[in-house]
Order: C-alpha cells, then sequence, then structure tokens
C-alpha cells in the first residue's frame, strides 16, 4: 500500500476566512464574465442590419478577449484554494446579468451589452475592499485589469448610441 499523499494547507500570507471571501467574490465576477460572454457570442451570431459588418467584428473581438479572461479568473479562485465555479446552473445562481430572451435589434443589444460590461465592473470593483485589506495584490492587478476593460469596453458601446 503507497504512502498517503500529504495535505498540504495554504500559507501564502492570506488567511483561509479571506482567501474563501475573495475567492467568493471572484466567483461572481466569472459568473458575470461567463454570462457577458455568451450574451456577446450570441450577439456576435444573431446581430443583423445596416450596422451588421462593425458590430459582427466588434463583438467578436470582445467575446475572444472576454474568453480568455474567464480563465484567469478561474485560475486565480484555484489559487485561493477554492473551486472555481463551471456550470450555468452555479452562473445563473452567482450572476447579476439578466439573460436576454429572443433577438434584439442591433442597437438594442448595444444598449444591453453597455449594461452586462458596466455590471460585470461593479461586480470586480466591490470585492475591491476585502482584496486591498487581506493585501492580495494578484487579485487586486487582476480586478484593476478587468475593470479597465469592461469600462472602456462599455465606454466604445455607449458611443454607438450617441447622434
Amino acid at each position: 500500500m503507497g504512502a498517503k499523499p500529504a495535505n498540504f494547507t495554504i500559507d501564502i500570507g492570506i488567511g483561509e476566512k479571506d482567501r474563501k471571501a475573495i475567492a467568493k467574490g471572484l466567483s461572481a465576477l466569472l459568473a458575470d464574465s461567463y454570462s457577458l460572454y455568451l450574451m456577446t457570442h450570441n450577439f456576435h451570431w444573431n446581430v443583423k442590419g445596416p450596422m451588421f459588418n462593425t458590430l459582427h467584428t466588434m463583438f467578436m473581438a470582445q467575446y475572444t478577449e472576454q474568453w480568455a479572461a474567464l480563465d484567469l479568473i478561474a485560475e486565480r479562485i484555484r489559487a485561493l484554494g477554492e473551486p472555481a465555479p463551471g456550470t450555468y446552473k452555479e452562473f445563473s445562481k452567482l450572476t447579476s446579468i439578466e439573460e436576454v430572451s429572443g433577438t434584439p435589434k442591433a442597437m438594442d443589444m448595444v444598449r444591453l451589452l453597455v449594461k452586462a460590461q458596466e455590471a460585470t465592473a461593479k461586480t470586480a470593483r466591490k470585492l475591491f475592499p476585502l482584496v486591498e485589506k487581506a493585501c492580495d495584490q494578484p487579485t487586486a492587478d487582476l480586478l484593476t485589469q478587468r475593470q479597465d476593460v469592461h469600462e472602456k469596453t462599455a465606454w466604445m458601446l455607449r458611443s454607438l448610441l450617441e447622434e
């Protein structure tokens, strides 16, 4: 009979309670990010009208960036010692983004994406006080990067709605 593997305690300078709380907040960010990814990809597939080419291309760039971010968020949750959510059922419980029914018109897609980008930025921002208190610089860096992307993307989408 082989030796039982050692159960190593995580000792990265962040207490277990804070690690769990940060991972919980990151799980909400992951759920919002996945919901945003799915919405953006859906709109990429289904957009039509005079702005088709512009929006189709823009949405593809956005969902591609979002897809890469999902892995970064999930891996940070794992680095903190917690399981990352990864099912539609879990995401639907954790997300602050409402699922879209039907196929909206192109400019309604833009409006919905502005709201979803802003919601995701707010989810990231809410976690900052805990992350700063725990001196969790890797998570703070991730949150800063995600906020920058979501706020900039929301601005770019919002500019399409101005006359």
